[in-house]
């Protein structure tokens, strides 16, 4: 990412970090870092801390950001988690280039500060069940109580945690905690766990250690190891801050600033990552790449660009309070980024056949079309014109309201680069469903004007019937019906929220000749329908396109004033 890429005013987190140059209290160092846990897929919250940490090191000379898997749970994580999280920071812009670390690269160092806290009588081995260590720790309002265990001498705590390291207890039996205040306001200092038994094999160690440092114990050292200066952490952690410092304090070792920022919340959209395996696992969505899941991999297939994403993080700026983004702001990054850089193309969603009576039987021309009018290098392609055409069911109505100015017996549109075309008749079916449009056109306005001067008020996108192509178009919405998905009676699952419409389906829909055999990925504008992107799914026998975001249609605008009334 180049460093202009980011936000220009200074948000309180930048100001510390200029200040913090400006006093030299790092010795001029900016060091950050992205620290997921690999045990799942990346979100568009994570995007907001992937652009602020990668953002403030790329903006300062000699800036740096750790990529860093906080893999100190054996049991949730997994390879191919990783490899996604790689695979998406790279995607968004960004890269750690040498400085790629495992919080497994420090569990021999984090046991040997774990030692030292229990040889200063800061540590000590706890028996207590789970059960037990919940009821002693008190509550909010209530202070806890020290555990019988809480006395054990030097010597005999380092005995068992060796005996722990060795494999000698099941998985329960006796954790580490830290000896701090089991009264203080703060529970987090009420003697937190620091291990914890757990006979499973990692991912990285095997089954060297069967004793893992928890998130708390683990996160400072981590950030203290590799020298950061700043560690930028979401609100949840502010209350965690107080043991942060209480541990490297202790061991009395390179201690980084740790700078708490509200997470980002956006309407319609859930961003726990429990909920959203419960999403896959139920089977509500295809999977963790469904384009309707606000994970990187499942934006990305439906067609979302890695600039787009970067100007939404931009826009949205950074806080010290929680609040709530409207999607509707991200929706607006992506029309903004893809109306730049999309070929224009003509498809038809809901194709209603049409045929020109008095354009000459056999005949093909080869009419110009513009790629992108945003972008003049883009050039010009060629679309079929024939006698047999497809237009969209929805731009004809045969006895048109006020202001429906599309297609309607007897009325003159404009077909885009094409010519002028004239309703004649309509055939029906038994049941009475337009099937078919006869019309005649005007050779003079080939090109889309009239020679004469006179105006249409509507232009159609069309696609030759003999020389379209048949492809599957999935219209994506909401996942949620409700802004705030987990606003839900007492008893009620955030599931019952989700939009039962959410996907939309189309396999009979026709485009333009010149999409044969486009790559996965690939985005495009359909004329007057939205931006859409090929999906992985596609083949060249069967093309597969995804609704990344529709356009803004006055048409419907009107529609819903009038359902109003």
């Amino acid at each position: 990412m180049n460093a202009n890429d980011s936000t220009t005013k200074l948000d309180f987190i930048r100001q510390i970090v200029a200040e913090d140059l400006k006093t030299n209290k790092w010795g001029g160092r900016v060091v950050t870092r992205f620290p997921p846990e690999p045990n799942g897929y990346l979100h568009i919250g994570h995007a907001k801390s992937i652009y602020l940490n990668f953002g403030i090191a790329a903006e300062n000379k000699g800036g740096l950001c750790n990529l860093r898997f906080d893999d100190t749970n054996p049991i949730k994580e997994e390879e191919e988690y990783i490899e996604s999280i790689k695979k998406d920071v790279r995607w968004l812009g960004f890269d750690w280039g040498d400085r790629l670390f495992y919080a497994s690269d420090y569990f021999e160092q984090m046991y040997e500060y774990a030692v030292q806290l229990i040889k200063k009588g800061k540590a000590y081995v706890c028996d207590l069940t789970a059960e037990q260590t919940r009821e002693y720790r008190g509550t909010l309002t209530k202070p806890g109580k020290n555990s019988p265990y809480r006395g054990r001498g030097v010597e005999e705590n380092l005995e068992l945690f060796e005996r722990m390291r060795a494999g000698e207890f099941e998985e329960g039996r006796r954790v580490l905690r830290a000896k701090i205040d089991m009264a203080s306001p703060n529970l987090n200092l009420r003697d937190p766990v620091m291990y914890r038994i757990l006979h499973a094999e990692h991912h990285r160690t095997g089954d060297k250690w069967c004793i893992y440092p928890t998130y708390d114990w683990a996160h400072g050292l981590e950030d203290s190891i590799e020298k950061i200066t700043h560690s930028i952490c979401t609100l949840e952690f502010e209350n965690h801050r107080p043991l942060y410092d209480w541990f490297l304090d202790e061991l009395g070792v390179y201690h980084p600033q740790q700078v708490e920022f509200a997470r980002l919340n956006l309407s319609y959209t859930i961003m726990s990552k429990r909920k959203l395996q419960q999403l896959v696992q139920d089977g509500l969505v295809s999977g963790w790449d469904d384009p309707r899941m606000p994970t990187i991999c499942g934006l990305r297939r439906r067609g979302y660009t890695p600039e787009s994403i970067r100007n939404f993080c931009k826009r949205i700026g950074v806080n010290k309070f929680n609040s709530t983004v409207d999607i509707a702001l991200l929706e607006h990054c992506v029309r903004e980024d893809l109306n730049k850089t999309s070929p224009r193309v003509m498809a038809v969603l809901r194709p209603l056949k049409v045929v020109i009576d008095n354009y000459p039987q056999g005949q093909v021309e080869e009419l110009e079309a513009i790629n992108n009018p945003e972008d003049a290098s883009a050039g010009t392609r060629k679309v079929p014109f024939s006698r047999e055409l497809y237009v969209e069911r929805e731009d004809f109505m045969e006895e048109p309201p006020k202001k429906f100015y599309r297609l309607a017996p007897g009325r003159e549109v404009r077909l885009r680069y094409a010519y002028f075309i004239t309703c004649t008749d309509v055939v029906k079916d038994a049941s009475g469903q337009v099937v078919e449009l006869h019309c005649r056109y005007d050779p003079a306005t080939r090109g889309g004007d009239a020679p004469d001067g006179r105006k249409v008020k509507s232009t159609l996108h069309w696609v030759s019937a003999a020389h379209s192509l048949e492809a599957e178009v999935r219209l994506y919405d909401h996942l949620f019906t409700k802004e705030n998905p987990d606003d839900v009676e007492n008893g009620v699952d955030f599931k019952s929220n989700v939009n039962p419409n959410s996907l939309e389906m189309l396999v009979l829909c026709r485009v333009e000749p010149s999409l044969a055999g486009t790559a996965p990925g690939s985005r495009y504008q359909f004329e007057r329908l939205g931006y859409f992107c090929v999906d992985h799914d596609s083949s060249i026998g069967k093309l597969v396109f995804n609704r990344t975001v529709t356009l803004r249609d006055p048409w419907a605008k009107i529609q819903k004033a009038q359902k109003q009334r």
